[in-house]
């Protein structure tokens, strides 16, 4: 087992930085709706419409972090973000309004990806060449065990039938990330802000023909990887006709694989291509829409284990591919450009996550066959990028080793 962890040694900061990050927001996750509607005199569709505001308003900020990133140095950006995040929980209270709502809420949402735009930066200073996969699959167990604990005494807190119980887990949450940036203060600068290079910035970034199929690669990945929390629970529900509580158990699935099970996938891909592995990630993903499909096709008893079976690929799926992209991602861009770099990567995947609840809910009206066909497509999609990765990128040629380079 221990093997299968990265040694964390000075950055054990970093490491409970994380964990206290997404504990505190997966605390507020199955809260966020329930504390406006009952803090608020707002109806439901304002205050979607509000949350949605915000959010829209943080993605271009993606670039802007990334920019940052490489003028003043990771670890600054996501303290920022620490401190944006802690500013926007603490003012949740005093919001009132949609504007109020709105305010708050994007205040959040800008620290949010102020964090996570230099958080992969940070990790790639932090870590040795040759153990990103170890440490990028390590640290995303550890957001997934956050998250899950959080969601647990999150849920407790919306089924509470007190407003008291949603304003602790605001607070909570604010003083969440003002550990989390305490915590940050120790974490060591790495080698700190990195000098410009000559003839950087985003054109250099957008003329990476290798970094440009990494981010389609990475799109259509996180467009796949949406699937068990957007589609599946009113798939199973809908579509399927089975119990509620059999697509609560998809989500448990997920996250307790991963928690669990992310150090062993990764080690065992010791020596492995990575845009082999890439490859292999999203025929999984692609195996797991088939088995989904069939569930369809079953009584339920049958149906409910090829749901289950197909939640155990989905995620395999996600262990494999999701340590080797981010540590592409994080070590291939020149050290100066690596903010910005990883701003594109990461505004990917957030595009993606915008875009997937409006073509899933699109897919689930269109009939099963043609819901999963396209998704496997998307997924195969990301396959396909691998062979122009392969090309262009040399990093996507070598091997997974699992252990620090020597020199």
């Amino acid at each position: 087992m221990r093997s299968a962890l990265p040694v964390t040694g000075a950055h054990r900061r970093l490491v409970l930085a994380v964990a206290i990050d997404t504990l505190g927001t997966g605390t507020w996750i199955p809260v966020s709706l329930l504390y406006f509607l009952r803090g608020t005199r707002l109806p439901l569709v304002e205050v979607g419409l509000a949350l949605t505001v915000a959010s829209l308003v943080a993605l271009p900020m993606t670039a802007l972090a990334g920019q940052c990133v490489d003028r003043y140095g990771a670890k600054r950006v996501l303290q920022a973000g620490n401190v944006l995040q802690f500013a926007g929980f603490a003012a949740h209270p005093f919001a009132d309004s949609f504007a109020g709502v709105t305010l708050v809420t994007g205040l959040a949402a800008v620290g949010r990806t102020c964090f996570w735009t230099s958080f992969g930066p940070l990790v790639a200073a932090a870590s040795p060449p040759g153990e990103r996969e170890r440490w990028f699959g390590f640290l995303g167990a550890v957001r997934n065990a956050g998250f899950a604990v959080g969601a647990l005494v999150g849920g407790a807190a919306a089924g509470a039938d007190t407003f008291a119980a949603h304003q602790a887990v605001v607070l909570l949450n604010a003083l969440s990330f003002g550990v989390a940036f305490c915590a940050m203060a120790r974490v060591p600068a790495a080698a700190g802000p990195p000098r410009r290079a000559r003839g950087g910035g985003w054109r250099t970034v957008l003329r990476d023909r290798g970094y440009r199929w990494l981010l389609g690669c990475a799109f259509c990945h996180a467009m796949a990887g949406m699937t068990l929390a957007v589609a599946v629970p009113v798939y199973v529900v809908t579509r399927l006709g089975l119990p509620g509580w059999l697509s609560g158990a998809v989500l448990v699935v997920n996250t307790l694989l991963i928690a669990v099970a992310q150090g062993r996938v990764v080690t065992a891909l010791t020596g492995a291509v990575r845009s082999r592995v890439l490859v292999a990630g999203a025929v999984l993903s692609t195996g797991s829409y088939a088995l989904f499909w069939a569930a369809g096709t079953t009584g339920a008893v049958v149906g409910a284990v090829l749901v289950l079976a197909a939640a155990v690929v989905c995620t395999l799926g996600e262990m494999t591919a999701d340590p080797v992209l981010d540590a592409l991602a994080a070590e291939t861009p020149p050290e100066a450009l690596r903010g910005r770099y990883l701003a594109a990567f990461q505004l990917s995947t957030s595009t993606a996550g915008a875009l997937a609840p409006a073509l899933h809910t699109w897919l689930l009206g269109a009939g099963n066959t043609l819901m999963w066909g396209v998704l496997g497509a998307i997924a195969l999609t990301g396959a396909a990028c691998c062979a122009g990765m392969r090309r262009e990128l040399p990093r996507a040629g070598t091997r997974i080793t699992n252990g620090a380079e020597a020199g």
